[in-house]
C-alpha cells in the first residue's frame, strides 16, 4: 500500500498557521507528501524545505486573485497538490495547514486504508472533528462547526476539492461514498496569536465577500478579540498531539469565554434532542456514508 500526503499553504509564519506540525503529525502515515507552496511574503518556503526534505516535494504556485469569491482559490490551490499524487499511491491524505492528526489513531488509520485499499465501493475515509477556539483548553459545541470531514481519498483522478476546499466532489458533483476512519482531526484555525488571527480575518474575509463590501471593524482592529462574539463551547478534557506541545506551552494570550457559553441556541437544543432520541445528526453532510459490501 502506498499513501501520499498532500496540502497547500501560503504566508504560514505571518498567520501563524501550525503547518509543520500538521505536516509532521501525517509523515509517519504517508510514503510522501506533496506541499503547494504559494508566493508569501514571508519564509513560508523555507520552513516547508526544512521539514523533511526526503519525504516532501514541493510545488511553486501562485494564488489565481480572480478565484477568491467564495473561497475557490483554496479549492484551486488544494487541487495543484492532488493532481501532484504520483499514480501509483492508493490514497491521498489531505491535511490542511491548521489541522493536526493524533499519533493515538494511527493504528486506527492505517487499518482502515488496508481494509478498504482493494475496495472500489469506498471513495475515501471520513474523520470525526474537534474544534478549538480561543484557547487549547476550548472546543466549539454549536451544530455550526462541522463534525466530520473526508480526509483520506482514494487516488482517483475523478476526485476534487470542492468550492472552499472543506470537502471533495468526484465526476459531476457527486458526494465521495466514505467509511469512517474511526479517527480524528484536530483543528486549531481559530487559536493563534490574536494579531496574527487579526490578519488572518482581514485576508479571509476578501475571500468570502461580496464585490465592493467592506467590514469597517477590520479596519480599526489590531487584534482579534475571541471573546468579543458569544460562541457555545465546552471544555476540552482530552490530550492533544504530541507535536502540538511546543506550541501550546508558547501560548501567550489570555482567553475567557463570553458569558453563556455553555448554552446552546434553541434551534441546536432541538438538534442534539434528535441526535440523542434517534441517533441521526441533522446537519450539512459533504459525503454519502455507506456499508460497503466488502
Amino acid at each position: 500500500m502506498k499513501v501520499t500526503g498532500f496540502t497547500f499553504v501560503r504566508n504560514a509564519v505571518i498567520l501563524d498557521y501550525p503547518v509543520e506540525e500538521s505536516i509532521r503529525s501525517v509523515l509517519p502515515l504517508v510514503d510522501d507528501f506533496v506541499v503547494a507552496v504559494g508566493e508569501s511574503d514571508d519564509n513560508t518556503l523555507e520552513l516547508i524545505q526544512n521539514i523533511d526534505p526526503e519525504k516532501i516535494r514541493i510545488i511553486r504556485t501562485r494564488w489565481d486573485e480572480n478565484l477568491r469569491r467564495e473561497g475557490k482559490v483554496l479549492a484551486d490551490e488544494t487541487n495543484k497538490a492532488l493532481r501532484a499524487v504520483p499514480a501509483d499511491s492508493d490514497w491521498a491524505f489531505y491535511i490542511q495547514a491548521d489541522e493536526v492528526v493524533h499519533e493515538e489513531d494511527y493504528d486506527n488509520i492505517r487499518r482502515a486504508m488496508l481494509r478498504y485499499k482493494d475496495c472500489p465501493e469506498v471513495d475515501g475515509l471520513l474523520f470525526d472533528y474537534v474544534h478549538f477556539y480561543g484557547s487549547y483548553d476550548w472546543v466549539g459545541a454549536a451544530y455550526s462547526w462541522y463534525r466530520h470531514e473526508v480526509r483520506i481519498i482514494r487516488n482517483d483522478k475523478n476526485i476534487y476539492s470542492y468550492r472552499d476546499a472543506q470537502g471533495f466532489r468526484k465526476n459531476n458533483g457527486e458526494k465521495l461514498r466514505v467509511v469512517p476512519a474511526r479517527a480524528r482531526i484536530f483543528h486549531y484555525g481559530w487559536v493563534r496569536d490574536p494579531a496574527a488571527m487579526e490578519r488572518k480575518q482581514r485576508i479571509f474575509v476578501d475571500f468570502w465577500k461580496e464585490q465592493g463590501h467592506t467590514r469597517p471593524d477590520l479596519q480599526t482592529r489590531k487584534t482579534y478579540d475571541y471573546g468579543a462574539e458569544q460562541r457555545a463551547l465546552k471544555p476540552f478534557r482530552g490530550t492533544h498531539p504530541r507535536i502540538m506541545q511546543r506550541r501550546i506551552q508558547q501560548k501567550n494570550w489570555p482567553f475567557r469565554p463570553a458569558p453563556g457559553y455553555d448554552k446552546l441556541s434553541l434551534k441546536d437544543r432541538l438538534k442534539a434532542l434528535v441526535e440523542k432520541t434517534t441517533g441521526h445528526y441533522i446537519g450539512f453532510k459533504n459525503y454519502k456514508k455507506i456499508n460497503p459490501h466488502c
